[in-house]
């Protein structure tokens, strides 16, 4: 062998980044899991099998393809690759640059030589050049570029269907009755078994761990989910966990999809003319955008942006996120279920409901973070500090978004069936029955009035304040909900 090749658990494609051209006479492939990705936190079960079944998925295929493989356990992926030296022979190694500012140090550090990551569909040299010519970082501004950049839904120079963006048409409740088509299960190969074996758990079978599993669950969205995804996109109810949401996101962040290829296969599937502009449109902008444009922003911002902390958030991170047992919040114990046993939900409940709730309670930005990363399954870095930090909790004083994403009861009742039968109202601010988010989302306002009232954004939600007569019960009420969150008994 002339030299290792290193692939990390993020990184699962033999046709990009440092396996794309590689000889299998020449190169040892390395793949390392390290005690700090599986016991250096208290990580969801769900995220653990789901990474470390599909890289032992991936090792297989690429043994089956004829390299020589070496499945390395270690302290640290550093220390995983200086075993495979010493087994193997002081060779040099190559990687993909890696998707953390962390491993991108501890790597460079030890030597590896990076080739280029082609995983995302823009470069952080690209992002950079848009970044430093924009007044503000407004993701509409990225994604419009990136559709004419990459000629996607565009003709002429001009957006298909008349309009760049369908964000509109793509917020309605879900019609009572509304019946899904099944989402597919994966049942559990030799790998999984063992994977799951050695974790203490039993197989999940939400989750496909291989590239042709991935690829199934991108057909059967296609087939059955693509053309009614955007009306329900925002929508969320306890009769389904995934309404009709792709579940792509674990594969494209592991390698096992490429964004490019899922985008393709979506255009394709538009271009037959039995899916609507505000599906396939909505769908595309979450990958070619929003997914492309928080890559890039992790990176632009740089190591200290995942510490601010703008509006002096102290709260400890609330019990219930650990344990939901005792929460009377039917929209927060439902959604705490699912992750717990699926390490998934979708973007509207990781915002409104659990990053909202975080915000107006004054949560740690930090901790919640570190939750929101050990949790999901399609959490890495670069997904969850932008995400958290800027859009989630408003800690960099709207870098990233105009306005913080605040909401009280009222949003999660014209959202969702949550509020029916829960022992809260939504449209009570003060008593024993008021929604703590309602409470909560006042008494944020309250509190941080000065800071929000020079933001034009926010002049509605302020100026409800001054007419709202019972602030002083509603700030004692605050208190009160805050006590019991603190307790985990709210």
């Amino acid at each position: 062998m002339k030299r290792i090749i290193y692939v990390g658990f993020d990184q699962l494609n033999s046709n990009y980044g440092a396996l794309k051209g590689a000889d299998p006479k020449s190169d040892l492939i390395v793949l390392v899991e390290s005690a700090r990705m599986v016991t250096g936190s208290n990580w969801n079960k769900v995220r653990l099998y789901f990474l470390i079944s599909s890289a032992h998925h991936f090792a297989a295929e690429l043994t089956q393809a004829g390299f020589t493989v070496v499945y390395q356990k270690a302290a640290t992926t550093v220390d995983g690759l200086k075993q495979v030296k010493a087994d193997h022979g002081d060779l040099p190694i190559i990687a993909a640059t890696p998707n953390s500012f962390r491993l991108s140090k501890s790597l460079s550090d030890f030597g590896v030589t990076f080739v280029e990551n082609d995983f995302f569909l823009t470069s952080k040299e690209l992002f950079t050049t848009w970044a430093k010519s924009q007044k503000s970082y407004l993701m509409e501004n990225f994604y419009r570029g990136q559709r004419v950049r990459l000629n996607i839904l565009v003709e002429g120079g001009k957006p298909v269907g008349g309009a760049w963006n369908f964000d509109k048409e793509n917020r309605s409740p879900l019609p009572k009755g509304y019946k899904f088509p099944p989402y597919l299960e994966h049942k559990p190969d030799e790998i999984d078994n063992e994977v799951a074996k050695q974790l203490g758990m039993q197989p999940n079978t939400t989750w496909a761990t291989s590239r042709v599993g991935a690829k199934k669950v991108l057909k059967n969205f296609l087939d059955n989910h693509f053309e009614s995804f955007g009306p329900y996109e925002d929508a969320m109810t306890t009769d389904n966990w995934a309404l009709h949401h792709s579940l792509l996101s674990p594969y494209i962040n592991n390698g096992l999809l490429h964004p490019a290829e899922v985008v393709d296969a979506a255009l394709k599937r538009f271009e037959k003319g039995d899916i609507p502009i505000a599906s396939a449109e909505g769908f595309i902008r979450q990958i070619i955008g929003w997914r492309e444009y928080v890559n890039g922003m992790y990176w632009y911002l740089g190591q200290d942006y995942k510490e601010l902390n703008h509006l002096n958030a102290k709260v400890k991170l609330l019990p219930l996120f650990e344990d939901s047992s005792k929460t009377k919040m039917n929209c927060i114990k439902s959604n705490l279920e699912d992750i717990k046993e699926r390490g998934w939900v979708h973007h509207i409940p990781r915002l409104m409901l659990l990053s909202n709730l975080a915000l107006i309670t004054g949560t740690n930005p930090q901790e919640f973070l570190s939750w929101m990363r050990r949790v999901f399954i399609d959490a890495t870095d670069w997904v969850m500090v932008p995400n958290v930090i800027g859009m989630g909790v408003h800690a960099d004083n709207g870098v990233m978004m105009t306005k913080p994403y605040a909401a009280g009861g009222a949003y999660i009742s014209k959202m969702s069936n949550y509020c029916k039968g829960c022992v809260y109202d939504p449209k009570l601010r003060t008593g024993e029955n008021a929604c703590p988010f309602t409470t909560l989302y006042w008494d944020f306002l309250d509190r941080n009035h000065e800071e929000f009232a020079g933001n034009h954004r926010m002049a509605q939600q302020l100026f409800g304040i001054k007419r709202l007569k019972d602030m002083p019960e509603v700030r004692k009420r605050a208190q009160e909900v805050l006590a019991g969150l603190s307790k985990g008994l709210i």
